[in-house]
């Protein structure tokens, strides 16, 4: 995987790109894991997870909202009403997965396959965007908070719930000898340090609120900044 400040260059161009190696590979894995992927994250689901997403969809307005990451559409019993909801994955097994959940629960959504690292929506496209333990597999981080970016409203906002590198030294870097094994089995790395990330892509935090101990799961509010600005 891509790791923090290796960014995949275009030779050509010299400028961020997606690296299409590392993005194959995240998609396989996904694929590979479409079938059991619920089974796996039951115990989780029902343990903390379930208990989270409303928080994430509370802090959700009205207008067009985009879904980066819906996996296999965990979050759809939470969709708000009156809203126009778009949702992409990079898996097409797990967005058949999320199909079969539109159907059972008659949720409303558009479901697209598609990179986080290349939006193909045009600039300025949504009031909010959601993304749900999506940026732990994302294989350039950064690039895909800075299509996010690209993609919100001047006046919009991000809402992000994502699971990160623990705040202390010991258990970072526990978390950074693990996350090889991790990612091999799961495809998801435990070593984000995705404040910074999100910082880096140009997005302005207005809020982080720590949901466990060590902030190893947070709720993050952000917003867009200054179109082509990449301010902290």
């Amino acid at each position: 995987m891509t790791k923090r400040n290796e960014r995949f260059v275009d030779q050509a161009t010299q400028k961020p790109a997606v690296n299409a190696e590392t993005t194959a590979l995240t998609k396989a894995r996904y694929d590979r894991n479409a079938p059991l992927y619920d089974f796996f994250e039951g115990f989780m689901e029902r343990l903390s997870f379930s208990r989270w997403r409303p928080l994430v969809w509370q802090a959700v307005g009205n207008g067009k909202i985009l879904e980066v990451g819906v996996g296999t559409g965990k979050n759809m019993p939470y969709y708000p009403d009156a809203t126009q909801i778009t949702a992409i994955d990079l898996s097409e097994k797990m967005l058949a997965r999320a199909r079969r959940r539109v159907e059972k629960l008659g949720s409303k959504v558009e479901l697209i396959p598609m990179d986080a690292q290349a939006l193909s929506f045009p600039d300025a496209s949504f009031d909010h965007v959601v993304t749900t333990f999506v940026f732990c597999s994302v294989p350039d981080p950064v690039l895909g908070f800075r299509e996010i970016k690209r993609v919100l409203r001047p006046d919009g906002r991000a809402v992000f719930l994502e699971h990160m590198r623990p705040e202390s030294q010991f258990l970072g870097r526990l978390f950074d000898w693990l996350n090889p094994f991790i990612v091999r089995l799961s495809g998801a790395n435990i070593n984000r340090r995705t404040l910074e990330n999100i910082k880096e892509a140009g997005l302005v935090i207005e809020r982080a609120e720590r949901l466990t101990a060590q902030g190893i799961v947070q709720l993050i509010i952000a917003r867009a900044g200054e179109r082509g600005s990449n301010q902290v």
